[in-house]
């Protein structure tokens, strides 16, 4: 009996294999989608965290002596010693403040992250901790 049923196995029909064909594909696009997000996410990331080290090295440079207050602010050429890498922010024009709370803020506006552009309009660590997801940062 086992030799008989042996004998009429004679593989996958094209049906089959044409329904294992179509799992795959959509198995494999529903897979590059989410690496395609996970990557996009790591980029704004990378971004904020940029930026939390730019008002870092502004703590830096107030503790080693410099001032900022609310109306004067501060960029590059001021941080060039305390800040050893710039990152996404390069080639980007940024500006570290302070405001009416005596917070340090940062001001950048179309800082490449990816496929999109991120903008810090006066935001502080606590507000660009906060802004996970958002492209624009208060």
């Amino acid at each position: 009996m086992l030799k008989k049923y042996l004998s009429n196995q004679r593989g996958l029909t094209l049906v089959e294999l044409l329904a294992v064909v179509v799992i795959l594909g959509i198995v494999s696009t529903i897979a590059v989608v989410s690496i395609g997000n996970v990557i996009q996410n790591s980029r704004e990331d990378a971004v904020r965290a940029d930026a939390i080290q730019i008002l870092n090295a502004a703590e830096l440079y107030v503790s080693s002596g410099g001032e900022i207050g609310t109306t004067a602010t501060i960029g590059p050429d001021e941080l060039g010693d305390t800040l050893a890498r710039e990152g996404a922010f390069e080639d980007v024009t940024w500006t570290v403040g302070r405001n009416l709370d005596g917070q340090l803020t940062i001001t950048a506006t179309n800082v490449p992250a990816g496929s999109t552009t991120m903008n810090f309009n006066g935001a502080t660590v606590n507000q660009i901790n906060d802004g996970k997801g958002k492209v624009d940062i208060p």
